[in-house]
């Protein structure tokens, strides 16, 4: 009896064999992991045309219509996290491909919000080069307490970070489109419209879904509100902000800086702007990249793949 072929997409750290035993399906699969991220469509669709499974990692690689439409021995996609809008859940219904997903911890990426906000405030990655350097200090770093944060989507993460915010002792003020005054307060912050959010900001962090309503919720007219001591923080989704107007506030100085783990094309291109602006604090999409939650990532996947095999129900996305 052949084994079922699975392919393990964007393992950039390698750890996808090590976080979970996958000893269950030994003798039934044939696992093969991929550590590159292919973004070339032929490429693609020619590497997974013999998988009878695919096991994605978040939104790194996009199940489209026409992919999957060249995949014909493709029977389940297993997707990290609870959603996943890069996978086209009709295409594949109709195609007769079973899509599920695994549990997910949402703390890391607030754990990363705060590190790269104290990063940005306190100059650190110009500091730590000027030691690596043979120098000394060479900037004054900027005060949290007293000082302002504004919370775009007081969520779950959104509402960790009002916690942490409160903490330290910062104003904390908030808005979303459907947010309310008792929610805010409930989670200590001030309720405020979207224009003054972005007028009275020290720091705007940005906590909301991706979707269509939401894209480029951020554009030319909020950032050219913020102050010129201003930083925009994004740990959530890249299309969330207008990337063109945020590359031509950030070339032009108009406000402090803007501190990135997500961007609208990941990886990031070579000789994107993001690279090089030293206004610029960027992480490679990490705040999810957890111990704890890849631990549950692949455990989860092991279980799905090994139910489905057994004709079990799976945690089917819908």
């Amino acid at each position: 009896m052949d084994k079922t072929q699975i392919a393990v997409l964007d393992d950039y750290q390698g750890v996808a064999l090590q976080m979970a035993d996958w000893s269950p399906l030994a003798s039934r699969a044939e696992v093969i992991v991929y550590r590159d991220h292919l973004s070339d469509f032929g490429g693609l669709a020619e590497r997974l045309a013999p998988f009878d499974v695919v096991c994605v990692m978040r939104e790194r690689t996009p199940i489209t219509r026409a992919l999957l439409q060249l995949l014909p021995n493709l029977k389940l996609i297993v997707s990290t996290g609870k959603r996943n809008a890069s996978i086209d859940l009709q295409a594949a219904a109709e195609q007769g491909v079973l899509v599920c997903h695994t549990g997910y911890l949402g703390h890391g990426a607030a754990e990363l919000t705060w590190t790269l906000i104290l990063a940005a405030l306190k100059n650190l990655a110009a500091e730590t080069t000027s030691v690596r350097r043979g120098n000394w200090q060479t900037t004054v770093g900027r005060d949290l307490k007293s000082s302002t944060i504004g919370i775009v989507g007081l969520g779950n993460l959104g509402s960790i970070i009002a916690r942490y915010a409160r903490t330290f002792e910062m104003n904390v003020i908030a808005w979303s489109t459907n947010l309310t005054r008792e929610k805010a307060e409930a989670e200590g912050a001030h309720l405020v419209s979207k224009e003054q959010l972005f007028r009275e900001a020290d720091v705007v962090t940005v906590h909301l879904v991706s979707s269509d309503r939401n894209r480029a919720i951020i554009g030319a007219p909020e950032l050219n509100q913020m102050k010129s001591s201003a930083w925009l923080v994004n740990t959530s989704r890249g299309p969330l902000v207008d990337e063109s107007a945020l590359v031509e506030v950030l070339t032009a100085r108009k406000i402090g800086g803007a501190a990135l783990d997500v961007f609208n094309e990941e990886p990031l291109p070579p000789q994107h702007p993001f690279r090089y602006l030293d206004n610029v604090l960027a992480t490679p999409h990490i705040g999810f990249v957890t111990e704890s939650t890849y631990q549950v990532f692949f455990r989860d996947t092991v279980e799905n793949i090994a139910a489905w095999l057994d004709g079990h129900p799976i945690r089917k996305m819908n």
